[in-house]
């Protein structure tokens, strides 16, 4: 194949994308469509309010945790935190990694790991890490505060919550009682 074919099949490749092209362009005046002023019809959206952490909170504390406690077994909530040692160590005087050492957790204030940089949602979030914060968090991190840079989808069965957070209570120097 010498040049000048090549030639030729690259211009008739550039000639038939300038040929769809004039079309388009010549077409768009020849059957130029003005559009209306006001829509045919409107579409009705329904606002949805934004739903803050302590709207959230209360809508958990419905939760009866006794009852959601006594679901957990601690050998379960061992082989579920597999799951979560990707970027959390349990051992006492554990580092952090991606995510902050959970030693101690139970009855901690939320973000207060000296060595660890919190995102902006937790470092603020004034409470503790009880057992009903606990769950509410582990169902859907992200949605129940609202900015954390933890990006887990959830554990969405109660049993699996319960028995994580039984698992995180053991280790401990000093487990809370169980409600």
């Amino acid at each position: 194949m010498d040049s000048f074919e090549i030639n030729k099949i690259v211009a008739a490749v550039l000639m038939v994308a300038l040929l769809v092209i004039g079309i388009g362009k010549l077409s768009d005046v020849i059957f130029h469509v003005e559009k209306p002023e006001t829509p045919g019809y409107t579409v009705e959206v329904e606002q949805v309010s934004t739903v803050s952490s302590s709207t959230t909170t209360t809508a958990e504390e419905k939760i009866d945790i006794a009852a959601l406690m006594a679901m957990g077994d601690i050998a379960s909530g061992e082989k579920i935190f597999k799951k979560c040692a990707a970027c959390h160590s349990i051992i006492k005087g554990g580092k952090n990694a991606i995510g902050p050492a959970l030693y101690n957790v139970v009855g901690r204030k939320v973000g207060a790991v000296e060595d660890y940089k919190y995102s902006k949602a937790l470092a603020g979030y004034e409470k503790e890490w009880t057992f009903e914060e606990l769950n509410g968090f582990l169902k859907k991190p992200a949605k129940y505060i609202k900015g954390t840079k933890m990006a887990y989808a959830g554990l969405r069965k109660e049993a699996d919550r319960a028995s994580v957070i039984k698992y995180l209570n053991e280790n401990s120097d000093n487990p809370v009682p169980l409600p």
